[in-house]
């Protein structure tokens, strides 16, 4: 294990930030960067240079060597085939697709007439056990989407993230629904 000096040329190993050691701690080094800045690092993220030659002892190596080689645990639960091709179902909540005729409707009906229709079709959903809903919103001032925000918040068994950009850009919003048993 290297010992660290105050007055040390140091480097980070895993950065391009180079300085000297201003204090030593046990747990931490403080050092004062190139471009004067006073950061702190673990020993361990640290080694000292010697006239622009980083000095590192084999025993170092090869610690280093087994940290970067330990594989990476997976923490992605492994999604059944039923549920990854599992059909979902899209809800438009543009008005001209809610009704005929907006004329003579104020925002607030024209709203109104959306979130009964987004909570009829999250009832449907939840009724007939379908895990995933896009509710397409657009993207407007983003009212009709805060007001779908406020309905999902009113259920324990959902979670909802933006929908897939690539698909429908940033104007939907993806429900998904855990079913019990």
């Amino acid at each position: 294990m290297t010992v660290f000096k105050v007055g040390d040329s140091v480097e980070v190993l895993d950065d391009l930030i180079s300085g000297r050691v201003i204090k030593v701690r046990p747990t931490e080094i403080t050092i004062e960067t190139d471009e004067g800045f006073f950061l702190d690092f673990e020993p361990a993220e640290l080694v000292i240079v010697e006239s622009g030659e980083i000095r590192v002892s084999n025993f170092e190596v090869s610690q280093m060597k087994s940290q970067k080689e330990q594989p990476k645990r997976k923490r992605s639960a492994s999604v059944k085939p039923k549920k990854r091709n599992a059909p979902k179902m899209e809800v438009d909540l543009h008005i001209n697709q809610l009704t005929k005729n907006t004329k003579g409707l104020s925002n607030f009906d024209m709203l109104n007439i959306q979130m009964d229709a987004a909570r009829r079709q999250l009832e449907f959903a939840i009724g007939k056990r379908i895990q995933k809903v896009i509710f397409i919103h657009g993207v407007g001032e983003g009212v009709l989407r805060e007001e779908l925000y406020s309905l999902f918040r009113r259920y324990d068994n959902l979670k909802y993230y933006d929908a897939d950009y690539s698909q429908y850009g940033l104007g939907a919003t993806e429900v998904y629904i855990f079913q019990n048993g």
